[in-house]
């Protein structure tokens, strides 16, 4: 199987660029979905994020209180370490599952924070990057989160550098509000990635 990691900053615009590709058939399997069904009850995760943090994290039925565990890891860059340490491996897991049962021409594995986690992911064949001016950006998240300009730049600023998601592209879409533009781009890249795919299946035959 061929792999594109999708990524970018927050409020770049993965999400248009990813219904771009499974529009035309590609299935993207996306770490954010990955990272909330690695912490279902009863999975292995959430026991070792109980044994770690306490029961004081989980909500009367037994589910991860997403809230506490926000709360917590926010204000203690170690608990952030630890609660990453549990579940970036199992996110790892849930996306090589779908990996090896997807049948498509290539999929793509979308992952907000590639820059921060590489390179467990150099597994993957291709990275594309969404990429958009920090202004821009920080308009968006305005716009969509109700915030002030303050909370948005934190919110960049809690990010990988610009820079570091820029030096693992091998693919970038500047996603500057224009859709025109993004539809074209998507269109040359999908075809360029059917190409590189059939290349490598060529090669492993």
């Amino acid at each position: 199987m061929y792999v594109v990691a999708l990524t970018g900053g927050v409020a770049a615009g993965k999400s248009e660029v990813a219904q771009r590709f499974e529009s035309r058939g590609v299935n993207v399997h996306d770490a954010d979905v990955a990272a909330r069904a690695v912490v279902e009850p009863g999975a292995p995760a959430l026991t070792q994020i109980e044994f770690v943090f306490g029961s004081d994290v989980l909500n009367a039925d037994g589910s991860l209180d997403r809230r506490a565990m926000r709360e917590r890891v926010f204000a203690d860059p170690q608990a952030r370490r630890e609660l990453e340490a549990i579940v970036h491996p199992h996110v790892r897991e849930w996306l090589r599952r779908r990996i090896a049962a997807d049948r498509g021409a290539y999929c793509m594995l979308a992952i907000p924070l590639l820059a921060e986690t590489w390179p467990q992911y150099a597994f993957v064949d291709r990275v594309l990057v969404v990429d958009a001016p920090d202004e821009l950006r920080i308009e968006r998240l305005l716009r969509r989160d109700q915030v002030t300009r303050e909370q948005a730049r934190q919110t960049l600023a809690a990010q990988a550098a610009r820079e570091q998601r820029l030096a693992l592209a091998h693919d970038v879409i500047v996603n500057d509000g224009d859709p025109a533009h993004l539809d074209a781009e998507a269109a040359a890249l999908h075809a360029k990635y059917l190409e590189l795919a059939d290349l490598k299946r060529a090669q492993t035959r």
